[in-house]
């Protein structure tokens, strides 16, 4: 099979790699295009590509591996009701899928999340549950409720049907891409996203590129896992990229970073450097994207990239960096409005 490659390089064609092997019977999610940042290259003196998952139907990355994990519980375990505690881009992506597949679904939250979030998953045809002051607290009673006959708990990151799912960002960008990219950037939370990174990698080739992993000071259970040698739990999640706002990153990321198979670069920016990222990428690119995105592309907006090959971190000799845009569902113009005075943006 063979696509277009959407480049400004003059590559016409390319054969496309094999996608995860996924059980589902169709795909929810949209094959998202790779594009080059006219604005971000002449930014950083190289080619950046973007992989714009904030245009999947559900708003994120997150419906790749929920489609996948949903659709393998539908179809191999007979569930027919599913579980899902988030407020967030897993609870838009159950809610979803589910609606597409005819599935009864259940999103619980936490008193702390927005009401406007409760509005639209009940558009998509949710049932909500207000559980808890905080997501662990409606989590816990989310587990409990998939305990019932026929029913299955969806969790936001930490399960290999989801990477598996999310491994297809990988397989499609390599089919998009002119060329092998030199630098990997995406965001990390709990871990699920860079698994499926890494696995698609491997899938496609990649093992040798640098991961650039991402996160913001405040929502960092990763950066403090690998400086402390061993899984850190953080006390709490302190900065506005909540959706990045995982307490303990997943057993499996951190195996991935200890293995040594990979090359993974751990780094932070700050609250004021994720959002003032997004609102350079709406100026740039006119797309609202949530401040866990905005952790990566302040991997690009903020010279970090610099800064590693200043270091010896990352080569001098870079060409080509491929962003994971992860999108994100939870996000308006009123609150990059509130985010960029709160910052004096």
């Amino acid at each position: 099979m063979t696509e277009e490659c959407g480049s400004e390089h003059g590559c016409q064609f390319k054969t496309t790699h094999d996608t995860p092997n996924m059980t589902h019977e169709k795909e929810l999610f949209i094959k998202t295009p790779v594009i080059r940042s006219l604005s971000i290259s002449e930014l950083v003196g190289h080619d950046v590509f973007l992989k714009l998952e904030n245009l999947q139907p559900s708003g994120s990355f997150k419906i790749r591996g929920i489609s996948n994990m949903c659709q393998k519980a539908v179809k191999d375990r007979q569930c027919t009701h599913i579980y899902c505690a988030s407020g967030g881009n897993a609870g838009f992506a159950t809610a979803y899928v589910c609606q597409q597949l005819g599935v009864p679904c259940t999103i619980v939250l936490p008193k702390s999340t927005p009401s406007f979030a409760a509005d639209k998953l009940r558009q998509l045809g949710a049932e909500v549950e207000v559980y808890g002051q905080v997501w662990n607290h409606a989590n816990e009673y989310a587990i409990e409720q998939s305990k019932k006959p026929g029913c299955e708990y969806i969790p936001p990151f930490d399960h290999p049907d989801l990477w598996e799912g999310h491994e297809s960002i990988i397989t499609e960008s390599a089919a998009q891409l002119p060329q092998k990219p030199d630098v990997v950037i995406t965001s990390v939370g709990g871990g699920g996203l860079l698994n499926g990174v890494l696995q698609g990698m491997s899938r496609v080739g990649w093992e040798d590129v640098p991961v650039l992993a991402m996160e913001t000071v405040g929502a960092d259970c990763f950066n403090e896992s690998v400086k402390a040698g061993k899984i850190v739990t953080i006390p709490d999640i302190t900065s506005v990229a909540k959706c990045l706002g995982s307490l303990v990153v997943s057993q499996k990321t951190f195996e991935y970073y200890t293995s040594g198979r990979y090359i993974i670069l751990s780094e932070l920016v700050t609250d004021r450097e994720a959002v003032s990222a997004c609102l350079k990428f709406a100026d740039d690119h006119r797309f609202l994207v949530e401040p866990a995105c905005g952790a990566a592309l302040a991997g690009v907006y903020s010279g970090v990239i610099k800064r590693l090959q200043e270091t010896g971190r990352l080569p001098p000799s870079i060409r080509t960096a491929l962003v994971i845009v992860c999108g994100g569902a939870v996000i308006s113009l009123d609150l990059l409005q509130q985010w960029k005075s709160q910052f004096s943006l």
